[in-house]
C-alpha cells in the first residue's frame, strides 16, 4: 500500500486535532469543550453534510446507479449484522452480540465527515446521493439486530419493530441529516447560495473542534473497554477492515466513481455509536453500552481514520 495516503491523512489538520484530544487525556489536561457547544457543533456538521448532499442530489440526474446504490447500501447494512452476530454470540451473549452486530451493520455520520476530508486531499468530491445512501443504511442493521435478538433470546418482550423504527427516525442525528437532506433537495439554488458561507466555508473549522472532542472521548472510553478483553478489541479492528475491503471491491459492480466507492467502503467499515445505542437501549436493555460504544468509538473510529481510509482507497485504486 502506498504510504503516501497515510502520510496525507495524518498531516490533515482536522485529524491532528483528533490526536491532540487523545494527548490531552493522556497527560490529564483540563482541556474541554462545553457540552452545549459540542452538541451545537455536532448538529452543525450533520446539517452541513445533509444540506450540501441535498443540493448535490438536486443537480444530479436520477439514474439506475442511484437506485442500485441505495439497494447496495441497504444490503450491506443488513448482511454485516448477521455474520457479526454469529462470530461473537458465544463470547458476549445474545443481547450484547445483537447490539454489537447492529452497531457494526449501521453507519457513523462522523466517520463520513472524516471521509469527506480525506476525499478532498485526493482532489475528489462526494456525490450528493451518497448522503441519502448513508441515511438509509441506519435502519436495516437495527432491524436485523432486533430480529436476531428476538429469535435467539426467546424473551417475552412486547417491544415492536414499528416502535423501534419510530424511535430510530426520531433520533436527533438521524432526523437532522435526513431533514437537512430533504431541505437541501427542495431549496432554490440561488437562495441556498446565500448561506454557503455557513454551510461550506466554516465546515473544516468546526470539524477540527469536533474531532478534538472525539479524540478526548475516545481516550476516556478506551480505558473502560479494557475490562472486556482483547478478543473484542481484535474484532473492533479486524471486522471493520474486512468489511471495508470487501465493500471497496464489490462497489465496482454498482459504480465506477472512485469517490462513491470510497464512501461505500467507509460506510461499510464504520460503526454507529449514536443512533444504534439510542435504539438498543430500548430494544436490548440487557446489552452493555460499556462494551459496544467503546468498541465503535474507541477502536473502530480511530482505526478507520488512521489506517482504514488509506487502505480502502488503495484497494479501490487496484480495481
Amino acid at each position: 500500500m502506498n504510504l503516501e495516503f497515510l502520510s496525507h491523512d495524518l498531516s490533515n489538520p482536522t485529524i491532528l486535532f483528533f490526536l491532540l484530544g487523545i494527548v490531552a487525556v493522556l497527560i490529564k489536561s483540563d482541556l474541554e469543550i462545553p457540552e452545549s457547544s459540542f452538541k451545537f457543533i455536532s448538529l452543525y456538521l450533520l446539517f452541513s453534510i445533509g444540506f450540501r448532499g441535498g443540493q448535490e442530489l438536486q443537480h444530479s440526474e436520477w439514474t439506475f446507479e442511484i437506485f442500485w446504490s441505495l439497494i447496495f447500501g441497504m444490503g450491506i447494512a443488513a448482511c454485516i449484522p448477521v455474520y457479526s452476530f454469529f462470530l461473537i454470540r458465544k463470547r458476549v451473549g445474545i443481547s450484547n452480540a445483537a447490539a454489537i452486530a447492529a452497531a457494526y451493520g449501521s453507519v457513523s455520520a462522523v466517520t463520513l465527515v472524516a471521509a469527506l476530508s480525506f476525499l478532498e486531499l485526493q482532489n475528489l468530491t462526494f456525490n450528493g446521493h451518497m448522503v441519502a445512501v448513508m441515511a438509509f443504511m441506519e435502519f436495516p442493521a437495527i432491524i436485523v439486530g432486533v430480529l436476531l435478538l428476538r429469535i435467539y433470546e426467546h424473551n417475552d418482550s412486547r417491544f415492536s419493530l414499528p416502535e423501534l423504527l419510530r424511535h430510530s427516525l426520531a433520533n436527533g442525528s438521524v432526523l437532522m441529516i435526513m431533514g437537512s437532506l430533504i431541505i437541501g433537495l427542495l431549496s432554490d439554488s440561488k437562495q441556498a447560495a446565500d448561506i454557503a458561507p455557513f454551510t461550506t466555508d466554516i465546515f473544516k473549522g468546526f470539524l477540527a473542534l469536533f474531532l478534538l472532542e472525539m479524540g478526548m472521548t475516545t481516550a476516556k472510553r478506551i480505558k473502560t473497554f479494557k475490562t472486556h478483553g482483547w478478543p473484542m478489541a481484535i474484532f473492533a479492528v479486524a471486522i471493520p477492515a474486512l468489511n471495508g475491503i470487501i465493500v471497496a471491491w464489490l462497489s465496482q459492480f454498482v459504480t465506477m466513481d472512485p469517490s462513491n466507492r470510497f464512501v461505500f467502503a467507509v460506510l461499510g467499515a464504520s460503526a454507529s455509536y449514536i443512533a444504534v445505542p439510542a435504539a438498543m437501549r430500548l430494544a436490548a436493555p440487557k446489552a452493555d453500552p460499556g462494551l459496544y460504544i467503546p468498541m465503535a468509538l474507541g477502536l473502530t473510529f480511530p482505526f478507520n481514520i488512521a489506517f482504514g481510509m488509506p487502505l480502502y482507497y488503495w484497494v479501490i485504486s487496484l480495481s
